[in-house]
Protein backbone atom coordinates (compact mmCIF):
# COMPACT_ATOMS: atom_id res chain seq x y z
CA UNK A 1 0.00 0.00 0.00
CA UNK A 2 1.18 3.74 -1.08
CA UNK A 3 2.65 5.63 1.80
CA UNK A 4 2.62 9.08 0.24
CA UNK A 5 -0.14 11.23 1.42
CA UNK A 6 -0.27 14.97 1.95
CA UNK A 7 1.04 17.64 4.52
CA UNK A 8 -0.66 16.97 7.43
CA UNK A 9 -2.61 19.59 9.33
CA UNK A 10 0.03 20.28 11.93
CA UNK A 11 2.63 20.60 9.65
CA UNK A 12 0.47 23.20 7.64
CA UNK A 13 -0.33 25.23 11.44
CA UNK A 14 3.31 25.34 11.76
CA UNK A 15 4.25 26.86 8.94
CA UNK A 16 1.09 29.42 9.31
CA UNK A 17 3.04 30.36 12.75
CA UNK A 18 5.94 31.01 11.07
CA UNK A 19 4.22 33.59 8.23
CA UNK A 20 2.68 35.16 11.31
CA UNK A 21 5.14 36.15 13.71
CA UNK A 22 3.22 39.15 15.56
CA UNK A 23 1.16 36.37 16.93
CA UNK A 24 4.11 35.65 19.70
CA UNK A 25 4.71 39.37 19.93
CA UNK A 26 7.44 40.03 17.59
CA UNK A 27 5.54 42.20 15.29
CA UNK A 28 6.35 42.84 11.70
CA UNK A 29 10.22 42.38 10.19
CA UNK A 30 11.93 45.60 10.40
CA UNK A 31 12.71 45.54 7.32
CA UNK A 32 8.93 46.27 5.66
CA UNK A 33 8.12 48.52 8.77
CA UNK A 34 11.31 51.26 7.42
CA UNK A 35 10.16 50.70 4.55
CA UNK A 36 8.71 53.97 3.09
CA UNK A 37 5.21 53.65 2.15
CA UNK A 38 4.16 53.97 -1.56
CA UNK A 39 1.78 56.45 -2.65
CA UNK A 40 -0.81 53.88 -3.56
CA UNK A 41 -0.89 52.28 0.03
CA UNK A 42 -2.94 55.08 2.00
CA UNK A 43 -6.15 54.61 -0.26
CA UNK A 44 -5.37 50.97 -0.40
CA UNK A 45 -5.69 50.83 3.92
CA UNK A 46 -8.77 52.81 3.21
CA UNK A 47 -10.01 49.66 1.21
CA UNK A 48 -9.20 47.49 3.75
CA UNK A 49 -10.51 49.14 6.74
CA UNK A 50 -13.89 50.25 5.31
CA UNK A 51 -17.24 48.71 6.83
CA UNK A 52 -18.26 46.88 3.25
CA UNK A 53 -18.88 43.42 3.06
CA UNK A 54 -16.42 43.11 0.42
CA UNK A 55 -12.84 41.55 -0.51
CA UNK A 56 -9.93 43.53 -1.15
CA UNK A 57 -7.99 42.35 -4.58
CA UNK A 58 -5.12 43.81 -5.05
CA UNK A 59 -3.91 43.73 -8.59
CA UNK A 60 -0.02 44.19 -10.11
CA UNK A 61 2.91 42.97 -11.75
CA UNK A 62 5.66 41.28 -10.16
CA UNK A 63 8.21 43.05 -8.08
CA UNK A 64 6.25 46.07 -7.59
CA UNK A 65 5.41 46.00 -3.77
CA UNK A 66 2.25 43.79 -3.00
CA UNK A 67 4.12 41.98 -0.54
CA UNK A 68 5.73 44.65 0.71
CA UNK A 69 2.13 46.37 0.99
CA UNK A 70 0.49 43.42 2.96
CA UNK A 71 2.97 43.00 5.87
CA UNK A 72 3.21 46.94 6.13
CA UNK A 73 -1.02 46.69 5.99
CA UNK A 74 -0.58 44.05 8.66
CA UNK A 75 1.78 46.84 11.04
CA UNK A 76 -1.01 49.64 9.98
CA UNK A 77 -3.79 47.40 11.45
CA UNK A 78 -1.80 46.56 14.94
CA UNK A 79 -0.97 50.17 15.14
CA UNK A 80 -5.04 50.85 14.37
CA UNK A 81 -5.55 48.48 17.36
CA UNK A 82 -6.39 45.21 15.18
CA UNK A 83 -5.13 42.52 18.53
CA UNK A 84 -2.17 40.67 16.43
CA UNK A 85 -3.79 37.27 16.50
CA UNK A 86 -6.84 38.63 14.78
CA UNK A 87 -4.26 39.02 11.64
CA UNK A 88 -3.24 36.22 9.34
CA UNK A 89 -1.10 36.40 6.37
CA UNK A 90 -0.58 33.42 3.97
CA UNK A 91 1.41 33.08 0.85
CA UNK A 92 -0.57 30.68 -0.59
CA UNK A 93 2.52 29.79 -3.53
CA UNK A 94 4.06 28.10 -0.75
CA UNK A 95 4.13 23.79 -1.66
CA UNK A 96 2.39 22.95 1.78
CA UNK A 97 -0.63 25.20 0.95
CA UNK A 98 -1.07 23.49 -2.59
CA UNK A 99 -4.35 22.02 -3.76
CA UNK A 100 -6.19 23.73 -0.24
CA UNK A 101 -8.65 25.38 -0.74
CA UNK A 102 -9.21 29.24 1.29
CA UNK A 103 -11.78 28.46 3.50
CA UNK A 104 -9.81 25.30 4.76
CA UNK A 105 -6.50 27.76 4.94
CA UNK A 106 -8.93 30.22 7.12
CA UNK A 107 -9.86 27.32 9.55
CA UNK A 108 -6.07 26.12 9.79
CA UNK A 109 -5.65 29.88 10.80
CA UNK A 110 -8.18 29.81 13.47
CA UNK A 111 -7.02 26.33 14.62
CA UNK A 112 -3.33 27.28 15.10
CA UNK A 113 -4.82 29.88 17.46
CA UNK A 114 -6.89 27.34 19.31
CA UNK A 115 -9.85 30.40 18.30
CA UNK A 116 -13.57 29.45 17.46
CA UNK A 117 -14.67 32.84 16.58
CA UNK A 118 -14.06 33.67 12.83
CA UNK A 119 -15.60 37.33 13.62
CA UNK A 120 -12.97 39.88 13.61
CA UNK A 121 -10.23 38.17 11.61
CA UNK A 122 -8.02 40.78 8.49
CA UNK A 123 -6.99 37.62 6.54
CA UNK A 124 -4.34 38.26 3.74
CA UNK A 125 -3.74 35.58 0.89
CA UNK A 126 -0.65 36.61 -1.12
CA UNK A 127 -0.17 35.24 -4.62
CA UNK A 128 -3.60 34.09 -5.01
CA UNK A 129 -3.03 33.15 -9.04
CA UNK A 130 -1.82 29.63 -7.94
CA UNK A 131 -5.13 28.75 -6.10
CA UNK A 132 -7.66 27.13 -8.35
CA UNK A 133 -10.78 28.71 -8.15
CA UNK A 134 -9.90 31.09 -5.89
CA UNK A 135 -12.49 33.72 -7.19
CA UNK A 136 -15.47 31.16 -5.96
CA UNK A 137 -13.84 30.14 -2.66
CA UNK A 138 -13.06 33.97 -1.91
CA UNK A 139 -17.11 34.60 -2.74
CA UNK A 140 -17.82 31.73 -0.14
CA UNK A 141 -15.44 33.38 2.56
CA UNK A 142 -17.13 36.78 1.64
CA UNK A 143 -20.79 35.36 2.29
CA UNK A 144 -20.19 32.61 5.05
CA UNK A 145 -18.38 35.21 7.56
CA UNK A 146 -19.06 38.75 7.22
CA UNK A 147 -17.81 40.00 10.20
CA UNK A 148 -14.25 39.14 8.62
CA UNK A 149 -11.97 41.34 5.75
CA UNK A 150 -10.59 39.34 3.54
CA UNK A 151 -7.52 40.66 1.00
CA UNK A 152 -5.68 38.81 -1.83
CA UNK A 153 -3.24 39.55 -3.57
CA UNK A 154 -1.82 38.45 -7.10
CA UNK A 155 0.52 39.60 -10.56
CA UNK A 156 -1.47 37.87 -13.70
CA UNK A 157 -3.51 41.36 -12.84
CA UNK A 158 -5.88 41.07 -16.41
CA UNK A 159 -7.08 37.70 -15.37
CA UNK A 160 -7.38 38.06 -12.05
CA UNK A 161 -9.48 41.10 -12.88
CA UNK A 162 -11.56 39.50 -15.45
CA UNK A 163 -12.14 36.30 -12.73
CA UNK A 164 -12.80 38.65 -9.93
CA UNK A 165 -15.32 40.68 -12.16
CA UNK A 166 -16.75 37.53 -13.68
CA UNK A 167 -17.67 35.92 -10.13
CA UNK A 168 -17.24 38.32 -7.60
CA UNK A 169 -19.52 41.35 -8.51
CA UNK A 170 -20.24 43.05 -5.34
CA UNK A 171 -17.91 41.02 -3.20
CA UNK A 172 -14.43 41.96 -4.44
CA UNK A 173 -13.19 45.46 -4.32
CA UNK A 174 -9.57 45.45 -7.13
CA UNK A 175 -7.01 47.59 -6.32
CA UNK A 176 -4.47 48.07 -8.80
CA UNK A 177 -0.72 48.39 -7.76
CA UNK A 178 1.46 49.42 -10.89
CA UNK A 179 4.69 49.66 -11.15
CA UNK A 180 6.52 53.05 -9.98
CA UNK A 181 5.27 56.24 -11.47
CA UNK A 182 8.35 59.00 -11.58
CA UNK A 183 6.53 60.80 -9.26
CA UNK A 184 6.81 58.34 -6.47
CA UNK A 185 10.39 57.26 -7.56
CA UNK A 186 11.21 61.30 -6.67
CA UNK A 187 9.34 60.54 -3.73
CA UNK A 188 11.33 57.30 -2.51
CA UNK A 189 14.14 58.51 -2.99
CA UNK A 190 13.08 62.24 -1.05
CA UNK A 191 13.89 64.31 -4.03
CA UNK A 192 10.26 65.12 -4.56
CA UNK A 193 11.60 69.22 -3.24
CA UNK A 194 12.94 69.07 -7.03
CA UNK A 195 9.64 69.71 -7.78
CA UNK A 196 7.35 73.06 -6.95
CA UNK A 197 3.74 74.34 -7.94
CA UNK A 198 3.57 77.43 -9.35
CA UNK A 199 0.96 79.49 -11.86
CA UNK A 200 1.02 80.40 -15.06
CA UNK A 201 -1.28 82.66 -17.50
CA UNK A 202 -2.96 80.50 -19.49
CA UNK A 203 -6.28 81.92 -21.84
CA UNK A 204 -5.93 85.43 -19.38
CA UNK A 205 -6.12 83.07 -16.18
CA UNK A 206 -3.37 81.77 -13.67
CA UNK A 207 -3.61 78.15 -13.86
CA UNK A 208 -1.69 75.76 -11.61
CA UNK A 209 1.55 73.97 -13.15
CA UNK A 210 4.15 72.25 -11.97
CA UNK A 211 7.87 73.21 -12.09
CA UNK A 212 11.45 72.38 -11.32
CA UNK A 213 13.84 74.08 -9.04
CA UNK A 214 17.07 72.31 -11.00
CA UNK A 215 15.98 70.55 -14.57
CA UNK A 216 19.56 69.36 -14.61
CA UNK A 217 19.15 66.92 -11.73
CA UNK A 218 15.60 66.23 -12.84
CA UNK A 219 17.14 64.80 -16.00
CA UNK A 220 20.07 62.80 -14.38
CA UNK A 221 17.13 61.40 -11.69
CA UNK A 222 14.51 61.10 -14.96
CA UNK A 223 17.15 58.89 -16.79
CA UNK A 224 17.93 56.66 -13.84
CA UNK A 225 14.22 56.20 -13.56
CA UNK A 226 14.51 54.86 -17.69
CA UNK A 227 17.31 52.33 -16.48
CA UNK A 228 15.90 51.02 -13.33
CA UNK A 229 13.39 53.15 -11.57
CA UNK A 230 10.00 51.30 -12.21
CA UNK A 231 10.83 48.52 -9.71
CA UNK A 232 11.22 49.97 -5.59
CA UNK A 233 13.24 47.11 -4.61
CA UNK A 234 16.62 48.79 -7.13
CA UNK A 235 16.09 52.21 -5.67
CA UNK A 236 18.13 50.80 -2.72
CA UNK A 237 20.08 47.86 -3.80
CA UNK A 238 23.54 49.54 -5.82
CA UNK A 239 24.27 45.65 -6.60
CA UNK A 240 21.01 45.41 -8.72
CA UNK A 241 21.35 49.20 -9.80
CA UNK A 242 24.79 48.04 -11.29
CA UNK A 243 23.36 45.23 -13.67
CA UNK A 244 19.52 46.13 -13.54
CA UNK A 245 18.81 43.75 -16.44
CA UNK A 246 19.74 40.95 -14.13
CA UNK A 247 17.75 41.55 -11.72
CA UNK A 248 14.54 42.66 -14.16
CA UNK A 249 14.82 39.36 -16.45
CA UNK A 250 15.69 37.07 -14.20
CA UNK A 251 13.13 38.40 -11.41
CA UNK A 252 10.11 39.80 -13.69
CA UNK A 253 10.66 38.97 -17.59
CA UNK A 254 11.63 34.73 -16.98
CA UNK A 255 9.20 33.76 -14.39
CA UNK A 256 6.60 35.35 -16.03
CA UNK A 257 7.41 34.41 -19.39
CA UNK A 258 8.84 31.01 -18.46
CA UNK A 259 6.25 30.12 -15.92
CA UNK A 260 3.62 32.33 -14.67
CA UNK A 261 1.86 32.77 -18.31
CA UNK A 262 2.82 29.17 -18.99
CA UNK A 263 1.01 27.34 -15.91
CA UNK A 264 -2.19 29.77 -16.59
CA UNK A 265 -2.96 29.63 -20.22
CA UNK A 266 -1.29 26.41 -21.10
CA UNK A 267 1.53 27.91 -23.31
CA UNK A 268 3.24 25.12 -25.31
CA UNK A 269 6.19 27.55 -27.35
CA UNK A 270 7.83 29.58 -24.60
CA UNK A 271 10.41 30.47 -26.73
CA UNK A 272 8.11 31.78 -29.71
CA UNK A 273 6.10 33.98 -26.81
CA UNK A 274 9.57 35.27 -25.76
CA UNK A 275 10.39 36.11 -29.42
CA UNK A 276 7.50 37.74 -29.49
CA UNK A 277 7.65 39.89 -26.21
CA UNK A 278 11.00 40.72 -27.53
CA UNK A 279 9.82 42.45 -30.40
CA UNK A 280 7.00 44.17 -28.73
CA UNK A 281 9.99 45.64 -26.07
CA UNK A 282 12.00 46.65 -28.39
CA UNK A 283 9.68 48.60 -30.27
CA UNK A 284 7.91 50.08 -26.96
CA UNK A 285 5.95 53.27 -27.93
CA UNK A 286 5.51 52.19 -31.52
CA UNK A 287 2.12 51.73 -34.09
CA UNK A 288 1.68 48.03 -34.89
CA UNK A 289 -0.58 45.95 -36.75
CA UNK A 290 -1.43 42.41 -36.59
CA UNK A 291 0.57 42.30 -39.68
CA UNK A 292 3.75 43.93 -38.87
CA UNK A 293 4.27 41.91 -36.10
CA UNK A 294 4.09 38.54 -37.91
CA UNK A 295 6.55 39.68 -40.33
CA UNK A 296 8.44 40.73 -37.40
CA UNK A 297 8.18 37.56 -35.10
CA UNK A 298 7.32 34.87 -37.26
CA UNK A 299 4.25 34.52 -35.44
CA UNK A 300 0.89 34.12 -37.33
CA UNK A 301 -2.19 36.84 -36.40
CA UNK A 302 -4.62 34.16 -34.06
CA UNK A 303 -1.23 33.97 -32.18
CA UNK A 304 -0.35 37.59 -32.01
CA UNK A 305 -3.91 38.03 -30.71
CA UNK A 306 -3.65 35.79 -27.74
CA UNK A 307 0.00 36.56 -26.56
CA UNK A 308 -0.83 40.31 -26.62
CA UNK A 309 -3.53 39.30 -24.39
CA UNK A 310 -0.98 36.85 -22.24
CA UNK A 311 1.04 39.84 -21.75
CA UNK A 312 -1.31 42.61 -21.09
CA UNK A 313 -2.45 39.68 -18.33
CA UNK A 314 0.89 39.55 -17.10
CA UNK A 315 1.19 43.95 -16.84
CA UNK A 316 3.99 43.49 -19.03
CA UNK A 317 2.57 45.71 -22.11
CA UNK A 318 -0.29 48.22 -22.17
CA UNK A 319 -1.99 48.30 -26.04
CA UNK A 320 -4.00 51.44 -27.29
CA UNK A 321 -6.29 52.00 -29.90
CA UNK A 322 -6.10 54.86 -32.18
CA UNK A 323 -9.18 57.39 -32.28
CA UNK A 324 -10.49 59.45 -35.55
CA UNK A 325 -11.17 62.91 -36.11
CA UNK A 326 -14.91 62.85 -34.24
CA UNK A 327 -12.73 61.00 -30.93
CA UNK A 328 -14.70 57.58 -32.00
CA UNK A 329 -12.56 54.31 -31.67
CA UNK A 330 -12.10 53.10 -35.65
CA UNK A 331 -14.27 49.69 -36.02
CA UNK A 332 -11.46 47.63 -37.63
CA UNK A 333 -8.36 48.01 -35.32
CA UNK A 334 -5.78 48.81 -38.71
CA UNK A 335 -2.92 49.93 -36.02
CA UNK A 336 -2.28 50.16 -32.32
CA UNK A 337 0.36 51.13 -30.33
CA UNK A 338 1.90 49.09 -27.45
CA UNK A 339 3.43 50.48 -24.62
CA UNK A 340 5.76 48.80 -22.05
CA UNK A 341 3.98 48.91 -18.49
CA UNK A 342 7.62 50.59 -17.62
CA UNK A 343 10.47 51.33 -19.53
CA UNK A 344 12.89 50.11 -17.60
CA UNK A 345 11.70 46.80 -18.88
CA UNK A 346 13.21 47.75 -22.45
CA UNK A 347 16.71 48.90 -20.33
CA UNK A 348 16.79 45.28 -19.00
CA UNK A 349 16.21 43.27 -21.76
CA UNK A 350 18.36 45.78 -24.44
CA UNK A 351 20.81 48.00 -22.52
CA UNK A 352 20.45 51.43 -21.57
CA UNK A 353 20.10 54.27 -24.44
CA UNK A 354 22.03 57.62 -24.14
CA UNK A 355 19.39 60.29 -23.64
CA UNK A 356 20.83 61.79 -27.08
CA UNK A 357 19.62 58.56 -29.07
CA UNK A 358 16.84 58.95 -31.06
CA UNK A 359 14.78 56.21 -29.72
CA UNK A 360 15.20 57.32 -26.18
CA UNK A 361 12.41 59.30 -27.09
CA UNK A 362 10.31 56.06 -27.38
CA UNK A 363 11.35 55.50 -23.77
CA UNK A 364 10.36 59.04 -22.13
CA UNK A 365 6.64 58.65 -24.34
CA UNK A 366 6.57 54.89 -22.63
CA UNK A 367 7.57 56.89 -19.05
CA UNK A 368 5.04 59.57 -19.55
CA UNK A 369 1.99 56.90 -20.57
CA UNK A 370 2.98 54.95 -17.22
CA UNK A 371 1.68 57.79 -15.14
CA UNK A 372 -1.64 56.93 -16.57
CA UNK A 373 -1.53 52.96 -15.77
CA UNK A 374 -3.97 53.70 -12.91
CA UNK A 375 -6.80 55.79 -14.84
CA UNK A 376 -10.32 54.51 -14.76
CA UNK A 377 -11.05 55.87 -18.21
CA UNK A 378 -8.99 54.32 -20.69
CA UNK A 379 -6.57 56.24 -22.61
CA UNK A 380 -6.38 56.06 -26.63
CA UNK A 381 -4.08 57.75 -29.15
CA UNK A 382 -4.35 59.70 -32.59
CA UNK A 383 -2.46 60.53 -35.83
CA UNK A 384 -3.80 63.08 -37.80
CA UNK A 385 -2.25 65.20 -40.38
CA UNK A 386 -1.23 68.43 -39.79
CA UNK A 387 -3.40 71.00 -39.70
CA UNK A 388 -6.55 68.02 -39.46
CA UNK A 389 -6.89 68.66 -35.93
CA UNK A 390 -7.86 72.79 -36.19
CA UNK A 391 -10.10 72.10 -39.22
CA UNK A 392 -11.74 69.53 -37.16
CA UNK A 393 -12.08 71.91 -33.92
CA UNK A 394 -9.96 70.84 -31.58
CA UNK A 395 -8.09 72.29 -29.07
CA UNK A 396 -4.63 71.32 -27.95
CA UNK A 397 -4.72 72.00 -24.09
CA UNK A 398 -0.87 71.12 -23.35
Amino acid sequence: MSTIKPPSEEHVQARIRTENPWWTGAGVDTLYREMRHRAFFAPFMRLVQAKVRRAVVLLGPRRVGKTVMLQQCVDQLIQAGVPPKKICLLSVDQPVYSRMRLDDLFRLCRAALKDDDPAGYHVLFDEIQYLADWERDLKVLVDTYPRTRFVVSGSAAAALKAKSQESGAGRFTEFLLPPLTFHEFLHLLDRQQLIVQTQRDWGGEAQPFHDTIDIAALNTLFVQYITFGGYPEALFDPLIQKDPGRFIRSDIVDKVLLRDLPSLYGIGDVQELNRFFSVVAYNTGQVFSYGSLGETSGVDAVTIRKYLEYLEAAYLIRRLRRLDMSAKQYKREHGFKVYLTNPSLRTALFGPLPDSDTGFGALAETAVYAQDLTLNEPVHYANWKEGAAAKAGWTWCG
